[in-house]
């Protein structure tokens, strides 16, 4: 039987095939281009194949889902059965999908309501998950949405990069602080907040800044009441982050789930090679 609240979100919030079908979420694709060849993220462009590119200085841009295929997916799970959608989107700071859902929603068959979570990667997933839970639950619009805001407002995510220099040619950290990271030769710690990256600590070489790196997730988890979900992601850096995940499966007690995965092209294409990154929220 088909329940009241559908839930829709987009292919940054790397859930993989198998939770979105047993969830029942629905994922809206973004778009990366590389050498001038447009690929739905997940379809076409291997993890391995945008890192090489990155790593050739080959031309690699991004871009939002259109309004029409927003309108389109709205019309199909309204076909499917459902009363209303929520729809959970990446940050509003580091894309127009959520302003392409919010157009589409206007024209939507059911009532949709349009949430900017101020997240991405996992840390968006735990927030559609939430959602979807609560959906299964029989609860309404306004409590799935209140359940995936809990969810994204408990939720840490943190990353090292190798170089800020794909995050300045994304317009995503300013141009004199990438200069300034190059010229110190530091490896920076980041954390998304508010909706943006925010730099969190320098840290001399690459080791140290991913012994860090597993330091903060530890203190995260930590000051989490009860049992808490870690994802790990990379870009690139398939052994460093396995060695993470070992690390942290062995520290962290109150661990309900680890998840260690590969970012998709279109948060790749803005980090670069080299990617590590922990997201903590509630379990």
């Amino acid at each position: 039987m088909p329940r009241h609240v559908a839930i829709v979100t987009d292919s940054t919030a790397y859930l993989s095939p198998a939770a979105l079908a047993k969830r029942r979420i629905t994922s809206v694709p973004l778009t990366v281009v590389v050498d001038g060849r447009a690929y739905d993220e997940g379809v076409g462009i291997s993890a391995e194949a945008l890192a090489e590119a990155l790593r050739r200085h080959r031309p690699v841009t991004t871009s939002r889902p259109s309004p029409e295929t927003f309108a389109d997916t709205y019309r199909q799970v309204a076909e499917a059965g459902a009363d209303a959608i929520v729809s959970l989107h990446l940050s509003a700071e580091f894309s127009g999908t959520y302003d392409a859902a919010v157009l589409a929603a206007r024209e939507a068959p059911v009532p949709v309501r349009v949430v900017d979570t101020g997240m991405v990667a996992m840390a968006l997933g735990f927030s559609a998950l939430a959602a979807a839970e609560a959906a299964e639950a029989g609860r309404g619009p306004d409590d799935v949405v209140a359940a995936a805001t809990e969810r994204a407002a408990g939720t840490s995510a943190l990353f090292y990069v190798d170089t800020l220099d794909y995050l300045r040619r994304g317009g995503r950290i300013g141009t004199a602080q990438a200069l300034l990271g190059s010229a110190l030769a530091v490896k920076p710690l980041l954390e998304l907040a508010d909706g943006r990256i925010q730099p969190l600590e320098k840290v001399r070489t690459a080791s140290r800044a991913i012994a860090r790196l597993e330091e903060l997730t530890v203190e995260r988890a930590a000051a989490i009441d009860g049992p808490v979900e870690v994802a790990v992601h990379h870009l690139a850096a398939a052994e460093r982050a396995d060695q993470l995940a070992a690390h942290l499966r062995a520290r962290l007690p109150r661990l309900a789930e680890l998840h260690v995965s590969e970012v998709g092209a279109v948060i790749g294409a803005h980090t670069g090679p080299g990617l590590l990154g922990t997201i903590v929220c509630p379990g």
